[in-house]
């Protein structure tokens, strides 16, 4: 999630246990745990741009890292606090708001490694959009009053009101994918598999995706009162031998397409702007197109120690926005 979503539900969730004085101390040390995670994002490197991918929402996400991120975090923060709270208190807050980060990002499509170091199964229970509005805003609204009235009642109702909004999502997911399955089986298709993920800021615009016989298809659906579905297009899977055949086994870029494939969950496609270029297809500005916001480059030429080029694509034109708010609000 967003970082404001992030630390707006970690302070959220700290003031429940705060009483009236220590309210604003609590917000404070919840939205510096909840955003604690994502400080995995300096694990990077120069010449190799898929570290990033393995490290990101990786062990700082881990469900068993949380009392060890929390006595961290509580550790950095005591000094700040050590005269109004004791220690005790400062480490429940920054758990309570660590706790939230992890399990929040799940909610997403992005895939996060909860059970790490037991598990690399990265978990998207794809039921809201890394950016909701309509999650978030009225989470900072009962944080703010619950600072400014001095009470955790308004903690209580936006984690209640958090609580509401993902099982909602979870709603929305499920009735999405029934309708992606009545839009394959129109088609004479049986999937091998089919995901639906929200589009960007909302739980109503759903992203289809379902694979069948070497293809992938992807559709949006408007799960509204009745569904309505926007028809999109298909796109040839990954065969790394029938689209590489040149690609040397053993080579960096063989094995960053292997990272690749376990970053993407194997949801890999050839653009059809370049052929040398394969994009993870769950991801596209607007729904019911393959227009990928990111990818690997490889290139005929490079040396068997060179790395793939990671690209990225998240512009939008003003035909594009129109398209989408009409697919949103029509």
């Amino acid at each position: 999630m967003d970082p404001v979503t992030q630390s707006a539900l970690g302070a959220s969730l700290a003031q429940t246990q705060s009483n009236s004085n220590k309210v604003w101390a609590a917000a404070i040390l919840g939205c510096i745990g909840g955003l604690a995670p994502d400080l995995d994002v300096l694990i990077s490197s120069s010449k190799d741009p898929l570290l990033f991918l393995e490290y990101h929402r990786q062990f700082t996400h881990s469900l068993i890292f949380i009392p060890f991120g929390s006595l961290i975090v509580s550790l950095f923060c005591w000094k700040l606090f050590k005269h109004g709270l004791t220690f005790k208190e400062v480490y429940l807050f920054c758990f309570l708001g660590y706790a939230t980060h992890g399990l929040l990002d799940a909610c997403t499509t992005y895939g996060t490694l909860l059970l790490w170091p037991f598990s690399d199964t990265r978990f998207a229970w794809n039921n809201i959009s890394i950016i909701d509005p309509l999650l978030t805003l009225p989470l900072l609204t009962f944080v703010i009053l619950s600072i400014a009235r001095k009470t955790n009642f308004f903690s209580r109702v936006a984690v209640t009101w958090v609580i509401l909004y993902l099982m909602v999502g979870l709603i929305q997911r499920d009735r999405a994918i029934e309708a992606g399955k009545e839009i394959a089986s129109s088609r004479a298709h049986q999937p091998t598999r089919l995901e639906a993920k929200p589009s960007f800021g909302n739980i109503l615009l759903w992203k289809i995706v379902y694979e069948q016989e070497g293809f992938f298809y992807v559709d949006a659906v408007r799960v509204g009162i009745t569904p309505r579905v926007y028809e999109g297009t298909k796109t040839e899977k990954l065969d790394i031998d029938k689209h590489f055949p040149w690609l040397e086994i053993g080579s960096q870029q063989r094995k960053d397409i292997n990272r690749f494939h376990w970053f993407s969950n194997n949801y890999l496609g050839i653009d059809q702007k370049n052929e040398n270029k394969i994009i993870d297809i769950r991801y596209s500005m607007l729904p019911d197109e393959i227009d990928a916001l990111w990818g690997i480059e490889l290139s005929e030429t490079a040396t068997r120690e060179e790395h793939v080029k990671w690209v990225t694509s998240r512009e939008m034109n003003a035909k594009d926005i129109e398209k989408f708010w009409s697919m949103l609000f029509n």
